[in-house]
């Protein structure tokens, strides 16, 4: 009985931390431009993401979200990558999209243009490593 009171004491705290963590998204409005404003202003990758997930959807409008954050990750390695590592990095991209293939709903539309960006952010990240950049 006490293991579950504990239990259920850390899940109400680490919830009510994670939903105070959450970042605002600081578009001036909900319209689709005023999103893609602020991702395009996104100074790097890491920021272009943590945006998207501030001002998603979670609806079918994330897959222009999720392509502005693509092409930022993508501009810090992209044209670095050896054809083999470009075609493992686009296999990944493909595990996204055929991941919810089966799935109904456009929140599963939403989930694979996540995909495809932390695909995308993972490869920037490593590059910017690799690089001593940091961003």
């Amino acid at each position: 009985m006490r293991l579950r009171s504990c239990l259920a004491a850390l899940a109400l705290v680490l919830l009510g931390g994670a939903a105070h963590a959450a970042e605002e998204c600081p578009a001036k409005s909900t319209s689709m431009d005023d999103i893609i404003a602020v991702l395009n202003a996104a100074p790097g990758c890491d920021r272009a993401m943590k945006l998207f997930e501030a001002c998603e959807y979670g609806a079918s409008g994330d897959v222009q979200f999720g392509e502005i954050v693509e092409k930022k990750c993508e501009a810090d390695f992209l044209g670095h990558l050896k054809p083999p590592q470009k075609l493992s990095y686009q296999r990944e991209l493909r595990v996204c999209d055929r991941k919810y293939r089966n799935k109904s709903g456009t929140i599963y539309i939403s989930f694979t243009a996540f995909c495809r960006a932390e695909v995308a952010q993972r490869y920037s990240r490593r590059a910017l490593k690799a690089g001593g950049a940091g961003r």
